[in-house]
């Protein structure tokens, strides 16, 4: 496999793997690495695909976590996608090393360990890997850069400030699909041709100037992963480009951004995310990849840790009964759309530590409730669930449709036989 270097060797049954090598993967060696780490650190991972390019190929996603197959209740999902620009290829290397040093760390770390056990952390190398097949190496090119059907996927989402009248292609549709289908809390994308973190809005409009509700907990995760990068927070100057004070900016304040990945996540999948540029160079010599990752591997590690921030819980009717749908959102911090329960009746909300009044409604009755949020502890937010005096027949009303349904197909079967 061209994916490992030549010392891997065997103990007894158990393959150990030695260290991914810093060269530059294709698309089948990528799959290939994948599904080796699946196979040998099956306990603490999850392989599937969430779709497929134009051209066929599969968007692999690793989940790590202690259960990594499918969502637990209380635990949060956080993710990373790279490459999402085909020609800018820098984050899709590391992502591969971040899963190497994860699984390997994996009970020879507390910290990690910990990291693992408290979130289900889902990596997806290459969001592109029909622009990748066609990209060369090229510092401020752009062939490569869309997909096989010409179209910047990172313009390709729908907006909340602007009508986008591009077809939504198979990488983008595949994408949202897996943010409507997880509890997505935290996440970020990884561009080059800048050395900066870039946080939300991507557009915007004259009432908020690219401001979002959440800027401060936006401002301090960019800060955070600028701060423990071996060098963006130095505000690096790259060719033909400003440079960024702090190695951090407003997306909408740095240029407009039409359709763009970052504010989807945020205001249509209740998911933070940031937009972090790695390299000057979008395709540099990858006798690079080394030092890239030794540049951007602690800020991977505590940017992930931020999804424990704030407050989470759930909320549930006068019975005890959770409620889907049920809105949860900070009085003064509304967001465009309404940030509700999961149909766990599950709520994350990423706040810094602080006092705030808290809005919770279902089915016309609400409540209003002050709490004072504190810092995270061992990689968890502080819980707090909330009762709503709801009747249960307005809560569950459509699982007991869902159930008549489901008896009355029943009924239908036996009769037919």
């Amino acid at each position: 496999m061209n994916w490992v270097v030549k010392c891997c060797f065997f103990l007894g049954v158990t393959t150990v793997l030695c260290s991914l090598d810093f060269n530059y993967h294709d698309n089948k060696a990528v799959e290939n690495y994948l599904k080796d780490i699946n196979k040998n650190y099956s306990s603490i991972t999850y392989l599937h695909s969430i779709g497929s390019s134009v051209a066929g190929n599969q968007l692999w996603v690793l989940v790590i976590g202690l259960n990594p197959s499918k969502h637990m209740i209380g635990i949060p999902e956080m993710k990373y996608v790279a490459n999402m620009h085909g020609n800018e290829v820098v984050g899709r290397e590391l992502m591969l090393h971040l899963i190497e040093f994860l699984v390997t760390s994996y009970k020879n770390d507390t910290g990690i360990s910990l990291l693992i056990n408290s979130t289900r952390i889902h990596i997806m190398p290459s969001m592109n890997p029909d622009g990748f097949d066609a990209s060369v190496p090229d510092c401020y090119g752009t062939t490569g850069r869309t997909n096989k059907n010409g179209y910047d996927l990172n313009r390709n989402f729908p907006d909340a400030f602007d009508l986008n009248p591009d077809p939504i292609q198979p990488e983008t549709r595949a994408v949202m699909d897996w943010i409507k289908n997880e509890t997505f809390v935290l996440s970020a994308n990884f561009h080059g041709g800048a050395v900066v973190a870039s946080y939300p809005y991507d557009n915007g409009n004259s009432g908020n100037k690219g401001i979002s509700p959440d800027n401060d907990f936006f401002k301090n995760i960019a800060t955070l992963y600028a701060t423990k990068h071996t060098n963006m927070y130095k505000g690096v100057e790259c060719p033909n480009m400003a440079s960024f004070p702090g190695g951090i900016t407003n997306g909408y304040q740095w240029y407009s951004v039409r359709g763009g990945m970052q504010d989807y996540n945020y205001i249509y999948g209740q998911c933070f995310e940031i937009t972090i540029e790695i390299s000057c160079c979008k395709y540099p010599n990858e006798s690079t990849l080394s030092q890239h990752w030794n540049d951007n591997k602690v800020s991977l590690i505590e940017y992930m840790a931020q999804v424990h921030s704030g407050i989470k819980g759930r909320v549930f009717d006068k019975l005890g009964n959770p409620i889907s749908g049920a809105i949860v959102e900070v009085n003064n911090r509304k967001h465009v759309k309404p940030y509700k329960t999961n149909s766990n009746g599950e709520y994350y909300l990423l706040l810094l530590p602080g006092v705030y009044t808290f809005s919770v409604s279902a089915s016309d009755v609400s409540i209003l409730q002050t709490i004072n949020v504190t810092k995270n502890q061992n990689f968890y937010a502080l819980k707090h669930d909330f009762s709503l005096n709801l009747p249960t027949s307005s809560v569950n009303s459509h699982l007991q449709v869902c159930t008549l349904l489901s008896f009355l197909s029943t009924i239908l079967v036996i009769f037919s036989t």
